[in-house]
């Protein structure tokens, strides 16, 4: 008896060692989706049961929460940290040169779909997201709900970017949580104080 009672308690011991992938959501304050998303891509260590339910070690959670933390400290300045989601790949160098040549300091990547999108936006925490609308398989409407889900009230400065702007796709995108909303020819001094080069776009020239 003694013995089934020390094998109770230890597995009980290690059952608590672990969360669920609800439990880890409900701590980070996101969708059990997202944390699946985090764990199948290798940016939250897990571990699966014998039956095949995935589980989590609390101290690989605690290590992921306090990574985030760091990340989701405020700058003060512009920007360091950009992205750029866009599929149009002449567009997205060309921003990206724009912003080098004016702050050589900003950290710019490039996504040129959706989905790449999430992994870049979680694996370097952009502080701005340029995002066009209009993009194949998953548009810019989709992106912006993506970024809304996986990081909540600590999501990036979203600026959608598009061609073809009208009221209607601007109604869109505010309600998808995006903060601005500009053409891409819009004059570059105005696209910089947009993604928060105020700066940089005021004395250039």
């Amino acid at each position: 008896m003694d013995l089934m009672q020390d094998t109770g308690k230890t597995l009980l011991n290690r059952r608590r060692q672990f969360l669920t992938p609800n439990q880890v959501a409900d701590r980070l304050l996101v969708a059990p989706v997202t944390v699946r998303m985090w764990a199948s891509r290798g940016l939250l260590r897990s571990v699966s049961t014998p039956g095949g339910h995935r589980r989590f070690r609390i101290e690989d959670v605690e290590k992921f929460i306090a990574a985030r933390q760091a990340l989701q400290t405020p700058a003060l300045g512009p920007p360091t940290r950009l992205l750029i989601i866009d599929d149009d790949a002449q567009f997205a160098r060309y921003l990206s040169q724009l912003i080098n040549m004016r702050a050589p300091a900003v950290s710019v990547e490039i996504a040129l779909d959706g989905f790449s999108a999430g992994i870049k936006c979680e694996a370097m925490r952009p502080e701005v997201v340029t995002l066009d609308l209009q993009m194949p398989e998953m548009d810019g409407f989709a992106v912006c709900r993506l970024l809304q889900e996986m990081f909540g009230k600590h999501k990036p400065r979203i600026v959608a970017l598009s061609g073809f702007l009208s009221p209607e796709s601007i109604k869109r995108i505010r309600q998808a949580g995006a903060d601005a909303c500009v053409a891409k020819t819009t004059a570059p001094d105005v696209l910089l104080q947009e993604l928060g080069f105020e700066a940089l776009g005021a004395t250039a020239g």
